[in-house]
């Protein structure tokens, strides 16, 4: 576990909660422009939330350290997994070009194919927390529901595969205030992309791979899903039409892809 670091940006909300509040029991006819800026500032928080790649409510990797980076390292993470359909094509891929992945999947589905997420790490990839039930309203919660969700996730997932997750990824990459605390007491890192293929809604796969290539470099993280997959009008997952691309433009590039735990080192 590591301390809780509130950021700028929380430090200078709650300061402004409190000379509100003093301002309002010494002058309480300012009570109008107090209010105005207690929810000036909770429109900013909430679109800090609404921005997956934002670091103003806690640390967030968009981007792998320098040192990954310097070594010439991407990350390719996979989310909403494990899919019985998909995920072992996925692997198989993944085995053909010798590359390593980081597998953000759902607590409940890695409860119901075990086995599953046991051969995602067998084969030498990572499974990291992407919370247990990956509820729309998961940014909704307070602090309490952000605890439930992320240490049942950590439960299940440890349960299944021996080890703990290091990483999360909210649903939608969306979250408010409350979370870093929690990811800060559970010892997990947030986690986004630097590059997102849109493929859960994208069918065409030429502006998925667009998506995900026009600025590869060492350091990226790029995102991709196994579970609920966009299909290609043919039927293809999205993921297995676009990821023989982006592993051969990374092998042309020199670049190479490792997990987000093999980053850390």
């Amino acid at each position: 576990m590591h301390n809780w670091q509130p950021t700028l940006l929380i430090r200078a909300s709650l300061a402004l909660h409190l000379s509100a509040l003093i301002a309002v029991i010494a002058a309480p006819g300012q009570w109008r422009w107090a209010l105005a800026a207690v929810l000036a500032n909770h429109a900013l928080l909430t679109i800090a939330g609404l921005c997956p790649r934002c670091h103003w409510l806690g640390p967030n990797w968009t981007r792998l350290p320098a040192a990954a980076t310097e070594r010439h390292e991407i990350a390719l993470t996979i989310d909403d997994g494990p899919d019985p359909t998909i995920t072992p094509q996925v692997l198989d891929l993944l085995d053909k070009y010798a590359v390593r992945a980081t597998f953000f999947c759902i607590g409940e589905k890695a409860a119901r194919y075990p086995d599953l997420c046991r051969e995602i790490v067998r084969r030498g990839h990572a499974v990291e927390n992407h919370s247990q039930h990956h509820r729309h309203h998961f940014a909704l919660s307070g602090r309490a529901g952000f605890r439930r969700e992320l240490q049942a996730a950590q439960d299940t997932l440890t349960d299944i595969t021996g080890k703990r997750p290091l990483f999360f990824r909210a649903p939608a990459g969306l979250r408010n205030p409350f979370l870093d605390p929690v990811l800060a007491s559970l010892d997990l890192r947030l986690a986004s992309w630097s590059a997102r293929g849109f493929d859960t809604r994208i069918s065409d796969v030429e502006r998925v791979k667009h998506r995900l290539l026009r600025d590869l470099r060492a350091g990226a993280i790029l995102l991709l899903h196994d579970g609920n997959a966009a299909r290609t009008p043919d039927g293809t997952p999205v993921i297995l039409a676009v990821l023989p691309a982006v592993l051969a433009t990374a092998a042309a590039a020199n670049l190479r892809l490792v997990t987000l735990r093999q980053a850390l080192s």
